[in-house]
């Protein structure tokens, strides 16, 4: 049986990879002094294509946005600019080994990373409560009036 994702109390696992133009970046060098939303991804991935967009309205809150992409860097950047993805977005591919080490099964598997390394909050696919929590956590609203989303999604 494959070992349980990292959840809520875990330490967060040393986040340094290329960015989209290939320099190697890490977490704490994105975030700054900011708790971070780390979303990882795949671009065929109906339910991240569905869910980023509405991250990334996320990035003006308390929370930095960094995503993590499990595809090349090339169709990464043709997904953020088809889906209006624009926060900072590493590439994890082809090696897997920060989605491996937060021992992700599914995509979209978002983390919140608190500056101390620990994580927060954990979750996967798009739910409409969590959505609702990440809000409160980064002091922003993503879901505006009117606008249909679905209570749950799986990753």
């Amino acid at each position: 049986m494959p070992a349980k994702m990292l959840s809520p109390g875990d330490r967060a696992p040393e986040i340094r990879l290329p960015d989209l133009e290939g320099q190697p970046r890490s977490l704490a060098a994105l975030s700054g002094a900011k708790a971070s939303l780390v979303v990882l991804f795949k671009i065929a991935c109906p339910t991240c294509q569905f869910t980023l967009p509405f991250l990334d309205r996320m990035k003006a809150g308390a929370l930095a946005v960094v995503g993590i992409s499990q595809d090349d860097p090339e169709s990464t950047r043709e997904f953020n600019q088809e889906f209006g993805v624009s926060f900072p977005t590493l590439i994890d591919a082809p090696a897997y080994a920060v989605s491996d080490a937060f021992r992700i099964t599914h995509v979209p598997s978002l983390f919140v990373v608190e500056t101390d390394g620990r994580i927060s909050w954990s979750g996967t696919g798009w739910s409409r409560q969590a959505i609702e929590e990440l809000e409160k956590k980064a002091g922003v609203r993503v879901v505006r009036e009117r606008e249909f989303v679905p209570e749950w999604k799986s990753g």
